[in-house]
């Protein structure tokens, strides 16, 4: 086919060029020659995009990009269940009952809802450098505030408000596909939310390690908790700065020197928000992700209180015992962004949807069984495998859906995001403030609602590829499949051509069969 010509009208959500894709994940061809021309640390693509992934390395812009990136979600992470491990503390000096509890975490993670909503436009109008510094040092406030809370409704408030800070999820996943080529894009955007995550793992550890410093230091422990919350605070800060000043919103420099430059091409948002909410598989994942991301979520708000309560352990004994929950992050998510790419090269798409379906429901069956423990190990054993199914199943969730649409691509993205956020607000809502049930209950109850809630998943059939239990419709391909977003008059203002690249490149979704099936010729 032709190549996509440069300044073409682009194909996102919120109008950058096809060559800076949205969000969550890039465009490329398999085979993608490195640009000799180009004067950069790692090799790069034609897009100035980098074709090698080095953890341990901060070669600018694309890796130095990468871990600004995934530090700052964690910071966020941190704050915003900050809280969690302390509640134990908290709920004595505020005389907070069950559910004003339920109801703080509750709102902890309703606030992103709309963030991450918003987030995606953020990036685009002022870069992914504006929109991640200014979230993360104007939640800073917010934070602080927490040690000046005195009643039920200002601790339940402060922690709504700490809870947008949880959009740079977004901000973050836009950021890795504009630094790196889509053939290890999978590995760096799961690397870099579950890395992020584990901020909810830390904040079980760092939390009630620093109430105990400031404890022994002389403080009352009415008057420790509150310090402690300075260190998540300043963080937002420090963090906001970094980014500012050693970011850069793409290889090639920021997004304002670019749009100068007349390098940037505006999509209408009303046609990609209709493609997007119109496809029912958008919601479908919606409801996915908020009960592997969203359960996530709910129980880094409650396990602490779980194990403190129920095997009648030391607050800093159960913060390290839940903080294992989070920060199985580190390998967990990245496992399943893995295995979904591992099974599409043997079973296509069919293979990633069972991936995804096997390991959410797993995670969900060791949740019931979490909730049912009567011993201490038999608990953490539980524990420790739901951790993984819940959080590898986000991983594989991103695995599929960047091919629902390519150019409603970014509200898709941020509308799954939102998902995990409301269904851990639901989760919560149901079943951790009510004060008739345990919370042991209400773990058993989550993980029904996960098992019942993974079902939809075989509903999900792409013509071009089929389903969990359907074979592709015949005589389907690709491009019919992405081509369609367009109207007549868009395809001859070339505006469909980066649709055409990603559905070639989409190819190996057919799995075992992707050379018995014809594909057609085009211009």
């Amino acid at each position: 086919m032709s190549t996509e010509l440069e300044g073409s009208p682009g194909t996102s959500m919120h109008g950058v060029t096809g060559r800076e894709p949205v969000l969550a994940f890039s465009v490329a061809s398999p085979m993608v020659p490195t640009d000799k021309t180009a004067h950069f640390d790692l090799p790069v693509d034609s897009e100035h995009k980098a074709k090698k992934f080095k953890l341990f390395s901060f070669a600018n812009p694309h890796m130095r990009t990468f871990h600004l990136s995934w530090i700052s979600f964690f910071t966020c992470f941190v704050s915003t269940f900050a809280a969690a491990p302390l509640v134990p503390i908290i709920r004595d000096n505020l005389n907070l009952t069950k559910g004003d509890i339920g109801n703080a975490g509750v709102a902890s993670v309703s606030g992103s809802i709309f963030s991450r909503l918003v987030m995606g436009a953020v990036c685009d109008l002022l870069g992914p450098r504006y929109g991640c510094a200014f979230l993360v040092m104007m939640t800073a406030p917010t934070v602080f505030c927490m040690s000046f809370v005195s009643s039920a409704g200002g601790y339940v408030a402060v922690r709504f408000m700490i809870g947008f800070s949880l959009a740079t999820f977004v901000s973050c996943q836009y950021w890795m596909s504009t630094m790196f080529n889509s053939q290890i894009i999978g590995l760096v955007n799961g690397t870099a939310a579950g890395w992020g995550n584990m901020g909810g793992g830390a904040t079980q550890l760092l939390m009630p390690l620093l109430f105990e410093i400031i404890k022994s230091a002389g403080a009352t422990p009415f008057t420790a908790w509150r310090i402690a919350f300075f260190i998540p605070g300043w963080l937002h800060i420090i963090m906001g700065l970094l980014v500012l000043t050693l970011g850069q919103d793409l290889p090639d420099g920021n997004l304002s020197t670019l749009q100068k430059k007349g390098e940037v091409a505006k999509d209408q948002f009303g046609k990609v928000l209709w493609y997007a909410v119109t496809n029912y598989r958008t919601w479908i994942f919606v409801l996915l992700y908020g009960y592997s991301m969203g359960v996530e979520l709910s129980t880094d708000n409650v396990i602490a209180e779980y194990f403190y309560d129920r095997f009648d352990l030391k607050l800093h004994t159960a913060g390290v015992i839940a903080a294992t929950f989070g920060m199985a992050n580190l390998v967990a998510r990245p496992f399943g962004g893995f295995a979904s790419d591992y099974m599409a090269r043997h079973f296509g798409m069919r293979g990633r949807l069972w991936t995804l379906w096997t390991l959410q429901t797993m995670g969900g069956v060791f949740c019931i069984l979490l909730g049912r423990a009567t011993s201490l190990p038999v608990a953490i054993t539980f524990m420790i495998i739901f951790s993984i199914g819940a959080q590898a199943a986000c991983g594989a969730t991103f695995g599929v859906v960047p091919f629902i649409s390519r150019r409603s691509l970014g509200i898709i993205s941020g509308l799954t995001g939102a998902g995990g956020n409301f269904g851990s607000g639901l989760t919560q809502l149901l079943f951790f403030t009510n004060a008739k049930h345990s919370t042991g209950t209400g773990l058993s109850y989550m993980g029904i609602m996960i098992v019942a809630c993974t079902l939809p998943v075989a509903f999900v059939h792409f013509p071009q590829w089929g389903s969990m239990f359907l074979p592709p419709s015949k005589g389907v391909v690709e491009e019919q499949y992405y081509i369609k977003e367009y109207s007549e008059d868009e395809r001859e203002k070339n505006m469909h051509l980066g649709n055409i690249k990603f559905a070639e490149n989409c190819r190996s979704e057919r799995g075992n069969r992707v050379a018995s099936v014809a594909t057609p010729p085009h211009a």
